[in-house]
């Protein structure tokens, strides 16, 4: 265990950023269990005022995130100041994303079902990093050979392909797919290969004559969302709590 974390961590300098996910991580669990606790009612914590003004946790997450990130800048890496920096910076990213859904909206949705979407992006950073950490680089340069990374040609041709195909992917409305295409090629590649969804750039622009490309997409769509939507809304709210319920809206009868 002491040979593979002095080869894997320590050496590449991969402490750091271990370190960041690691409180990144721990801040939005602990960060949600609070929220969810308020939410009931329950334990000493409340909401923090000022004034009359609702203090959101994305405020101290802001200055966690400015602080650290400049101290990461500023310190050494393998020193205890880039330790210290790269945990200051993944509290303030965890406060900062678990409160995405109101930068995004501009409004107070944390327990509302666009309020999803802080989790959503919390799971699919946390994913990110943790393949960073496992030595995946963006666009596959973590493939190539020595003799192409000395191949400068070779090397920017494999870079650029990669990055077209995640490209084509975002353009197919696979926005998932195409950020972890950027780190894992071959996610982006079949990303790319496969019908775009319906109401996508790519859709309106490739499918607006083609009828049955158009159904076939659509009915591809339809079923991979039946099959997956309800699942990944109880693991969303299983992580993040079950958001408040819609209001009803009667009907105008004027």
């Amino acid at each position: 265990m002491g040979h593979w974390w002095e080869r894997n961590i320590l050496e590449p300098g991969k402490l750091p950023l271990l370190l960041a996910l690691t409180a990144f991580v721990v801040t939005f669990l602990v960060t949600r269990v609070i929220t969810r606790m308020i939410r009931a009612g329950r334990g000493p914590f409340g909401n923090v005022k000022a004034g009359g003004l609702h203090i959101h946790h994305v405020v101290p997450g802001v200055l966690l995130t400015v602080v650290g990130g400049f101290g990461a800048v500023a310190s050494d890496r393998h020193g205890a100041g880039g330790a210290v920096a790269a945990v200051v910076f993944g509290m303030g990213v965890g406060l900062v994303l678990d409160e995405f859904a109101l930068i995004l909206h501009l409004d107070d949705v944390y327990w509302s079902a666009e309020g999803r979407k802080s989790v959503e992006v919390v799971v699919l950073t946390a994913a990110l990093v943790l393949l960073l950490l496992a030595g995946f680089s963006p666009f596959g340069v973590n493939d190539l050979t020595q003799d192409e990374l000395q191949d400068r040609g070779s090397a920017i041709g494999t870079i650029a392909g990669n990055f077209v195909f995640a490209l084509v992917a975002l353009g197919k409305g696979k926005t998932r797919i195409a950020v972890f295409g950027a780190i894992v090629p071959l996610v982006a590649i079949v990303g790319a290969v496969r019908l775009a969804r319906p109401g996508s750039p790519w859709a309106r622009r490739f499918y607006g004559r083609r009828p049955r490309a158009r159904a076939k997409a659509a009915l591809r769509a339809y079923r991979h969302d039946r099959r997956w939507a309800r699942p990944r809304r109880a693991l969303q709210d299983w992580i993040g709590g079950k958001p408040d319920p819609r209001p009803l809206r009667l009907p105008d009868r004027r």
